[in-house]
């Protein structure tokens, strides 16, 4: 059974450890009608996604301090939470979809707030098959 999930009601939890970057994001999210969740680093990302049901979406940088970087938090998040979508990013490394979960991409920064909603809006309007 397919189902779709309408951006318009979906939730987006930011994951980047530098304040002025994620105040950005996440208003740039909240302006195109996105929920957003924040968190400085992948430990405080697990835990809200371990206590919010509706994240549908995560968007995180790579370089972070913590017990892991944002490209394992991505493939934990691919593994544990395979309906939430993955936006991996990074101003310094590239990577390919060989080395992030199923469905997740990668989007160099700098990026454009056009990109980012864009690239958002396209994953979740794909279809979910329900466990």
């Amino acid at each position: 059974m397919e189902q779709f999930r309408t951006h318009s009601a979906a939730s987006v939890l930011v994951v980047e450890d530098e304040a002025l970057v994620r105040l950005t994001v996440v208003d740039m999210l909240e302006d195109a009608g996105f929920r957003v969740y924040e968190a400085d680093g992948a430990d405080r990302a697990l835990r809200t996604l371990e206590e919010r049901r509706d994240i549908d979406a995560l968007l995180t940088d790579i370089d972070m301090p913590g017990s892991m970087d944002g490209l394992e938090l991505a493939r934990r998040v691919g593994r544990r939470w395979p309906d939430v979508r993955v936006i991996v990013t990074s101003g310094g490394a590239r990577y390919t979809r060989l080395e992030l979960p199923t469905g997740g991409i990668f989007i160099p920064k700098p990026y454009s707030a056009a990109r980012v909603v864009a690239k958002l809006k396209a994953m979740l309007d794909e279809p979910v098959v329900a466990h």
